[in-house]
């Protein structure tokens, strides 16, 4: 079984998996002339407007930003690009970026068709995402997408977003601090469930101040380091762009990597941390207090931008710039490294980083499988499913994990291929409301 889901993640990740996102992406980017880019600054002034909702919808706009933020900002900004610096060189941060610049077009796709094709459950909230905008906007006969995307996006979470992100916790406490790896184990499953059983009304209300917390306190100690090598910065720049387009020669413990190698983890690594075409995201903003899928759009983009051009890079630079890419380290640890390095008690910075990143991922992707599960089953799927997803944190912290990793990173990629074949049938749609939108506000 271990090796069918190896050769089956090596498929769903292979370069046809890239082609598709990235094609999804630049395929956006072109049909909507580059309106991801050129309307950077008023998608800020509508999130700082959008604290108060100004239509229908269960949580303002800035809230709903907040929950998806509270999902894509993890593991994936400390130890996802850790690794993907240690598996294709400096030069894989480039490649993250370039997959940020045109997936942010993605997510604002995502989230136009997200409020576009939302619909109002028994219990009167929001309900939207892939399954949503595939059943509502495409034939008959792409249906049955909807619900191969529910039924992933259903059970990765338990995976990728619950039992390897309790697990991660509870080994870096104990590592660092000596917790025993039970009690992180109970006390996550209570923290996690007095927020969870409350619905996403309760989540969004946590992100609401949790999520710029951890965000902005994490750039800002990057920022220092930063500061503190400033001479070093232009040299960093130069290192991740040409290592991105010429091979990576072995040094120390680096065993050197290809420009293949580079493309691969770079994109792989920063979609895993931005989520741009998985289609998790879209669901929390399908719920934003808003009648305008344009705006809620432009706020949705929003994540992409903040989640990897500025933590991811964050991180990035500061591993560069402190010279430890080439240890052999990697993950958690080579970022820890890079912060330990550059001021007494920086590994400490990660710990905490890495314990407050999980646990907000843990919460926002509570939600996304549970209007998976509304989707399948009906709201009465709401309270089982909340019950289990508490009762599955203690598990991760005690079991082995390469297997459950595999297996949610498998899923993940099969929840983003629905997704993205959705995109490219419904982008005409996408352009048609944003030229619609734009033309009435005499904009350009």
């Amino acid at each position: 079984m271990s090796d069918f889901i190896t050769a089956l993640n090596g498929i769903v990740w292979g370069p046809y998996m890239l082609v598709l996102l990235l094609g999804t992406g630049i395929y956006l980017t072109l049909g909507l002339r580059f309106m991801s880019l050129r309307r950077l600054p008023q998608a800020f002034r509508l999130l700082m407007r959008g604290r108060k909702g100004e239509g229908a919808g269960d949580v303002p706009p800035f809230s709903a930003l907040m929950t998806c933020l509270s999902a894509t900002i993890g593991t994936g900004n400390i130890a996802g690009v850790a690794t993907a610096i240690a598996l294709g060189g400096p030069g894989a941060l480039f490649w993250m970026w370039m997959t940020a610049l045109v997936g942010m077009a993605t997510k604002y796709a995502e989230a136009v068709c997200a409020l576009h094709f939302r619909e109002v459950d028994d219990r009167g909230h929001y309900s939207g995402g892939p399954m949503y905008y595939i059943r509502n906007g495409l034939r008959r006969h792409w249906h049955w997408l909807a619900y191969a995307f529910a039924l992933f996006g259903s059970l990765a979470g338990f995976g990728i977003a619950n039992t390897v992100q309790a697990n991660s916790v509870a080994q870096v406490l104990d590592s660092s601090f000596g917790v025993p790896v039970a009690l992180t184990g109970f006390i996550l499953m209570l923290l996690v469930g007095v927020v969870v059983i409350g619905g996403l009304r309760r989540i969004a209300s946590v992100a609401n101040w949790l999520v710029p917390f951890m965000a902005m306190g994490y750039v800002a100690m990057s920022l220092i380091v930063i500061a503190l090598n400033l001479g070093a910065v232009p040299g960093a720049l130069l290192t991740i762009v040409t290592s991105a387009f010429t091979p990576t020669a072995a040094v120390g413990g680096f065993a050197g990597a290809t420009i293949w190698a580079a493309l691969q983890f770079g994109v792989a690594r920063g979609i895993f941390s931005n989520e741009a075409g998985l289609g998790s995201a879209p669901i929390a903003h399908a719920a934003a207090q808003s009648n305008q899928p344009v705006e809620q759009g432009m706020v949705a983009m929003l994540g992409t931008f903040i989640d990897t051009l500025v933590v991811c890079t964050m991180t990035g630079l500061v591993i560069v710039i402190m010279d430890v890419w080439p240890s052999g380290a990697s993950g958690a640890a080579l970022t820890s490294m890079a912060f330990g390095n550059a001021m007494p008690g920086g590994e400490y910075i990660v710990t905490i980083s890495l314990c407050l990143f999980a646990y907000t991922t843990m919460l926002g992707w509570s939600f996304y499988g549970e209007r998976c599960v509304v989707f399948l089953v009906g709201t009465r799927g709401v309270m089982p499913f909340r019950l289990l997803w508490v009762l599955v944190v203690p598990v991760g912290t005690l079991v082995e994990l390469d297997t459950v990793w595999l297996v949610a990173d498998t899923l993940n990629a099969l929840m983003a291929i629905p997704n993205l074949i959705a995109l490219l049938l419904l982008g005409p749609l996408v352009f048609r409301l944003s030229r619609e939108y734009f033309t009435a506000d005499g904009a350009p």
